[in-house]
Parts: C-alpha cells; structure tokens; sequence
C-alpha cells in the first residue's frame, strides 16, 4: 500500500500499487486532476506533471519486469 508523506508530496509505492497512477484513489477533491498513468519501474521513481507528485518503488518489482 502507498505511504504518503503530506508535506513534501512524497509517495513510496509498492508492486501492489501498480498500475500507477495519480491522482491515487481516495484522493480528496481538491487535490484531483485528469488520470496520468506513470512507469515508476523503470528508474525506480517518476513525477507527475500535473501535481508534482513525486513516486518512489519501494521493495521486490514483480515477476517479468526489468
């Protein structure tokens, strides 16, 4: 499950949480924007352009993935 860090808007995600993408389910309204679907597989972490939104992969990447 993601964990958030509110003030700096920091998610570390996990396998669970793929596909990624923001703004993340139960997001409040106003921090709503157009879906974005974001490969946080290949460097490890990936930016949302609308938010900034920064996500980080945290633990094992599943099984296929590189």
């Amino acid at each position: 499950m993601a964990e958030i860090n509110e003030t700096t808007r920091e998610v570390a995600v996990t396998a669970h949480d793929l596909p990624l993408h923001c703004p993340r389910p139960g997001a409040p309204l106003w921090a709503r924007h157009p879906r974005v679907f974001l490969d946080v597989l290949k460097t490890g972490e990936a930016d949302c352009p609308y938010c900034g939104t920064k996500y980080t992969f945290t633990g094992e990447k599943p099984k296929g993935h590189h």
